[in-house]
């Protein structure tokens, strides 16, 4: 389970075996473990017992900021798995290995986008034929990354442009099934410009803190990545991996709307947009939760999603170092 710190003046502090929790007027004891993770998103203590405690147990512990973003983690020491992993890492975003990874990853990414829109056009035969058209669009882009050749390097720049028309017509057509009052003209960040987004930004947050604490125990660099270029302080690779997890994140979102759990009293104004309060965030991480608990199928075998990311990134290492395995 993930312990989620989600009010002002909660803490969290280390009891015998257990954490003890106090949010808002509750309190209560959690064993470690029944703990994967702590997200801390808002004004709390934690103490430095209870940090040690997770530490020991291999919890890790993720602050975001009030849009979602993950700005820093607590986790032990060590680097996961030997330096030869990284190693090939390094050279893997110079080579065929690496433009082989990002085909598959960006192709990944698109096709579950072409099958989310499938799955929204069954029930909503009013927008048939403006899903359909964004469909082909879709599928168009899919076979012109697929005859792409050569390097990363000689392709970045097509590559990213065929990712960013693709998440023109799907946002479209995302936009398009919500009803009328909640519907947008495009992705907004920090700080969103309407709901969806602001839903949407804070969950990518959190799969975010998920995708990087994979690499992290896989023994990948988040920092060297093959699409997207190194940076200071940029986790190039994670933002690499997350790209096929998103339309997880996207169905949830979608999913809260069709529920109709979504009100405007779960969002605060502030300058040139919104965020999530304490009540939407308890909204959208009870669903992102739920999502994470539900198994999917995963190389001939149905595992969780929050259990198939760390499996990826253990399978993308193992290739790294056992070239005959790379995809």
């Amino acid at each position: 389970m993930q312990i989620v710190i989600n009010s002002y003046g909660s803490y969290i502090r280390k009891e015998h075996n257990c954490f003890l929790i106090k949010n808002e007027d509750k309190t209560f004891e959690v064993s470690a473990e029944k703990v994967e993770s702590i997200l801390v998103s808002t004004s709390a203590t934690i103490s430095t017992d209870a940090i040690e405690f997770a530490v020991a147990n291999n919890i890790d512990i993720v602050f975001l900021d009030k849009y979602g973003n993950p700005y820093g983690r607590v986790w032990h020491a060590k680097l996961g798995s030997t330096a030869l992993i990284r190693r090939r890492q390094l050279e893997a975003g110079a080579s065929s290995v690496g433009f082989t990874f990002v085909k598959g990853w960006v192709g990944e990414k698109i096709h579950n986008q072409i099958e989310f829109v499938k799955d929204l056009r069954k029930n909503r035969p009013a927008l048939h034929d403006e899903l359909e058209r964004h469909i082909e669009a879709l599928t168009d882009l899919r076979e012109t990354l697929n005859a792409l050749s050569g390097s990363i390097e000689k392709n970045r720049g097509s590559i990213m442009g065929i990712e960013g028309m693709a998440s023109a017509h799907y946002f479209d057509t995302l936009s398009a099934a919500l009803p009328e009052k909640w519907r947008f003209p495009g992705r907004s960040r920090d700080p969103a410009k309407d709901a969806f987004n602001c839903l949407l930004n804070y969950g990518y947050g959190v799969l975010y803190s998920h995708v990087e604490k994979g690499c992290i125990i896989a023994g990948l660099d988040p920092y060297v990545g093959f699409l997207h270029t190194d940076n200071y302080n940029k986790k190039s690779f994670v933002f690499d991996l997350i790209e096929i997890y998103r339309t997880y994140i996207d169905r949830t979102v979608m999913g809260i709307f069709a529920k109709r759990q979504v009100r405007e009293d779960l969002f605060d104004l502030v300058p040139g947009g919104l965020y999530l309060n304490q009540d939407g965030k308890a909204v959208l991480i009870a669903a992102v939760n739920e999502m994470f608990d539900r198994e999917v199928p995963y190389h001939g075998r149905n595992v969780k999603v929050r259990n198939m990311i760390p499996m990826e990134c253990h399978r993308i290492a193992n290739s790294l170092i056992k070239p005959e395995d790379t995809l």
